[in-house]
């Protein structure tokens, strides 16, 4: 079965400002504690090693608020119990998710590590949703703003997030260098990478329509 392209797919409700019951309460719920786990801030300019913080000066964190307005979705699971948790079922079948693998990306562990990783660091979009739920480890996704400015997704062990087809991101271990993740599609996976520019692409296209720039004020907060 081909795997149907998210510009053929409606986006939930809880995409289009409109909340069904059930993707309300899973977000509710997912968001008890949840920057324990996933926090997001502007990166600097800096061509230092990539798996380090990389916060600018002073340091502005992004409220996790405003990537909901990128179209970046994110929970807080128990990755302790990821193969019996009612709340990632619920997600799953809210979304449709039925494929599921997992990856560890490590020297130890992932062929063609180095080759792997700087392909992963290269700026892409995809088609599809990418849908990442980290059970060990950590690391970055780094995604555009509406003013194309790279914000930094640091990703821990229970995070789960969603990059809506079309937009730009990159994804790199932090220096514990060592992630697994969980990963979650709609039919049959489809990973092909497509690097930036493909501005031409219709997911690209409805990206763009459905959550260009707006004119959102900021929601940077300025670190105390």
């Amino acid at each position: 079965m081909k795997s149907r392209s998210a510009c053929c797919l409606p986006w939930p409700q809880s995409s289009r400002g409109k909340f069904s019951s059930e993707v309300l309460e899973m977000a509710v719920a997912g968001m008890d504690g949840k920057e324990e786990v996933i926090q997001a801030w502007y990166m600097d300019d800096s061509a230092e090693d990539q798996r380090l913080l990389h916060h600018r000066e002073p340091k502005e964190f992004v409220a996790l608020e405003k990537l909901d307005e990128l179209g970046v979705l994110s929970w807080r699971l128990d990755a302790d119990k990821y193969e019996t948790d009612e709340d990632l079922k619920k997600i799953r079948k809210a979304r449709g998710y039925s494929y599921v693998d997992f990856c560890e990306v490590s020297r130890e562990t992932l062929p063609n590590y180095d080759e792997k990783i700087k392909n992963f660091f290269e700026e892409h979009l995809h088609t599809d949703e990418e849908i990442r739920y980290c059970v060990a480890g950590s690391g970055y996704f780094d995604v555009r703003d509406h003013d194309d400015k790279w914000i930094r997704i640091a990703v821990k062990k229970g995070g789960m997030i969603v990059l809506p087809a079309g937009i730009y991101h990159r994804f790199t271990l932090d220096t514990n260098n060592y992630i697994k993740a969980m990963r979650l599609f709609v039919g049959d996976p489809v990973w092909t990478p497509f690097n930036r520019p493909h501005d031409e692409l219709p997911a690209r296209k409805e990206y763009i329509e459905t959550f260009g720039n707006k004119g959102i004020p900021e929601q940077a907060i300025e670190a105390r």
